[in-house]
């Protein structure tokens, strides 16, 4: 518990999924934590769930929209001075051929991948204290091409460059940065891109391990690498797939 007690994190996409789990999983450590989306009904929802009394700030934003990033961090600042970590993880999908794509999506889709996650990181950087770390969320199409995610699966292209470039220009704060990439993970997005069982198994059968991840597969690597045992490691990109990207199932 040393490790996150009394510390704060912010999360983006923080009221289900990935960035839920993560959010739990700091509270559970003594951690403060800031959860961030657009759905301000959801936020209610999983600042109920999380059960974390002061210990939790929920905010309403678009993090496309780098203005309300801003007004966000004026609140974490009124509430908890600075932050330790932040876990850029918002992120929509869009699965469409190349020739259906329209501008409305690609906007859409790289506005809340990259643009997203660049400026919520940019700006964090005033209450950020030496030695915190960033993680950003990326994903397995980034390695295993598929042919309806063109425009999603370039913007988290993008998102997984980031590291190898903020983590030398923010080394002289001591500020860490690294990417998690997740496989095929039960969350509300794959949900609705494998609504049925049979398309479930479709997937199972590409990984090593034969089974789908769960948001709390994410979550144990995202608290590693916000911890002081990643203290060593930067600019790096975690996999957590369970062999979908570079194995073949036997």
């Amino acid at each position: 518990m040393t490790d996150f007690a009394n510390k704060t994190y912010f999360i983006t996409g923080g009221g289900s999924g990935i960035g839920f789990a993560t959010a739990r999983r700091l509270l559970d450590e003594g951690a403060n934590v800031v959860i961030a989306g657009r759905d301000a009904d959801r936020l209610d929802r999983a600042v109920k769930e999380l059960d974390g009394g002061d210990r939790v700030l929920a905010v309403a934003l678009d993090v496309a929209r780098p203005a309300e990033l801003e007004a966000a961090f004026e609140q974490v600042s009124a509430r908890f001075g600075s932050l330790h970590g932040v876990f850029a993880n918002a992120g929509v999908g869009l699965n469409a051929r190349t020739a259906d794509v329209s501008e409305e999506d690609f906007d859409r889709v790289v506005g809340t991948n990259f643009k997203g996650a660049f400026f919520t990181v940019q700006k964090a950087l005033p209450l950020l204290a030496e030695g915190s770390s960033v993680v950003l969320n990326s994903s397995w199409l980034v390695h295993r091409g598929m042919g309806p995610g063109s425009v999603y699966a370039a913007s988290k292209a993008a998102v997984l460059n980031l590291p190898q470039t903020l983590a030398p220009d923010l080394a002289e704060r001591g500020i860490r940065v690294n990417a998690v990439t997740p496989g095929h993970i039960r969350t509300e997005m794959f949900d609705a891109v494998a609504p049925v069982e049979e398309v479930r198994d479709f997937f199972r059968g590409q990984v090593a391990l034969g089974t789908l991840g769960t948001p709390q597969d994410i979550a144990e690597t995202v608290l590693f690498l916000l911890s002081p045992r990643a203290a060593y490691v930067t600019g790096q990109e975690f996999v957590v797939d369970g062999g979908l990207v570079g194995s073949v199932p036997a």
